[in-house]
């Protein structure tokens, strides 16, 4: 599984100029079944979405993000073991 952080780059009306085409984005990663959860950091400084799939393929898509395309934002990306989750979460262990 991977934390996919990104952190903003530029102010956030340019952030909201490419949010249209970044949530869309981000349902063909649901509906690719990549993509577990997501949503914007509070504060508002970028978003945080959990997925899973093999690194380069996550890789890939992170570089097709209009963000990324735009130079809107930065990701990082953190692979991690999911070993013990609260009930009904099982599904994301590995």
């Amino acid at each position: 599984m991977f934390i996919l952080s990104l952190s903003y780059k530029t102010d956030l009306s340019e952030a909201d100029r490419h949010m249209e085409p970044h949530l869309a984005w981000v349902k063909a990663g649901y509906e690719r079944g990549m993509f577990l959860a997501s949503g914007r950091k509070n504060p508002r400084t970028g978003g945080v979405i959990l997925a899973r799939g093999e690194r380069a393929e996550i890789e890939a898509v992170v570089a097709a993000d209009p963000f990324t395309i735009h130079g809107v934002a930065d990701y990082e990306i953190t692979e991690f073991i999911a070993t013990t989750t609260a009930p009904g979460l099982e599904g994301l262990k590995l």
